[in-house]
């Protein structure tokens, strides 16, 4: 006996720290199935059993690709099933419909099935993974060792007028140096003990951070000059910078249509706002804010250092633009050719 074809159907996904809600809908969009699931690993198989018994998949929609839903778009992944990133439905929408997590797994799997979410999640899966965990520890150990120094500055200012009057202006290394070699005796009182006290612990947990950034910084160098030689070749561009991009562009790379849809990942591209006979664009505030702000460091550099950066400055300069409409020019310009380059070094 002929066995019935399994009918098509669209999965979508609403994610949280908990538990997962799926809804299945057939190629009409149609609600096939309603269910929730735990997010470990046991649930997530569960889900995935679920979901194909349900027919054939063409592709699921996930909210939170980036966060909650992370571990489920790579088991999808690695299940065949084509993932692609939902983002959360609009406040209006929300305001005339309400909300629930079965509504926004149901909003999920028809946007995928509208071709309203079409974008393809990163696998974070390769070392392009394991930069962006490098970065968020490198950035937070940063942020640590200037709110260290902060303080130890503060301290000094407000403390005795012996040590501020010998401290407060050395520069950081050489005060963070001093604060270690404080020395308590007898004739102090309680108050000069407790802040050299303070102080001394301050500057060795600035050393122990300076100690971590650069393991961090090492790290990353070594990172992406193995994964992406030739844009760690680019002028303008070290290990922290290639860390940003490469991190936007993420380990499939491929998922980026082209150059353009880079430009646009990263912030740097010009938006449509013609309205009528006004034909005009603006600036793009959104994007990936760290992926242009590596784009922002290439051209600055390039600007102080590069002679053919400097000439195309002057050149345009003398057409009337503005500091920071060349700048945003050549940002856009610096995206085609780290773009040419990531795809170059992760593809071949």
């Amino acid at each position: 006996m002929d066995t019935m074809p399994q009918q098509n159907v669209i999965c979508g996904v609403d994610t949280h720290a908990d538990c997962h809600v799926a809804a299945v809908a057939d190629s009409n969009g149609r609600v096939v199935a309603v269910e929730t699931f735990d997010t470990t690993s046991l649930g997530i198989e569960r889900l995935i059993d679920w979901l194909t018994a349900r027919g054939n998949v063409i592709a699921a929609g996930v909210e939170g690709t980036s966060s909650y839903g992370k571990g489920l778009a790579r088991a999808l992944h690695l299940s065949g099933i084509p993932v692609r990133e939902v983002i959360r439905p609009n406040r209006q929408t929300r305001r005339r419909h309400g909300k629930s997590d079965p509504a926004d797994a149901i909003a999920a799997a028809r946007a995928v099935l509208s071709g309203e979410a079409s974008a393809i999640p990163k696998t974070g899966d390769g070392p392009i993974e394991a930069m962006r965990i490098l970065q968020i520890a490198r950035s937070s150990a940063i942020k640590a060792r200037s709110q260290a120094a902060n303080q130890i500055r503060d301290l000094i200012c407000t403390g005795p007028d012996d040590l501020k009057d010998r401290l407060y202006r050395l520069g950081t290394k050489q005060l963070v140096d001093a604060c270690t070699r404080l020395r308590i005796t007898d004739r102090h009182n309680q108050t000069e003990t407790t802040i050299r006290t303070t102080l001394r612990s301050l500057a060795k947990r600035h050393q122990s951070l300076t100690n971590e950034i650069n393991n961090f910084t090492h790290q990353l160098e070594t990172l992406t000059t193995t994964t992406a030689p030739t844009l760690t070749s680019l002028k303008g561009v070290g290990p922290d910078v290639a860390a940003k991009l490469l991190i936007a562009a993420g380990d499939n790379p491929q998922r980026l249509r082209n150059e353009a849809a880079f430009a646009a990942l990263c912030g740097a591209s010009p938006i449509d706002a013609s309205s009528g006979k006004q034909r005009r664009h603006r600036l793009n505030r959104g994007g990936d804010r760290q992926a242009n702000n590596a784009l922002w460091t290439i051209a600055i550099v390039r600007m102080s250092s590069d002679p053919t950066t400097r000439h195309y400055v002057e050149r345009r300069t003398k057409e009337g633009l503005t500091k920071g409409e060349i700048i945003r020019c050549l940002k856009r310009y610096i995206a085609r050719e780290t773009h040419h380059a990531i795809i170059n070094d992760l593809t071949t």
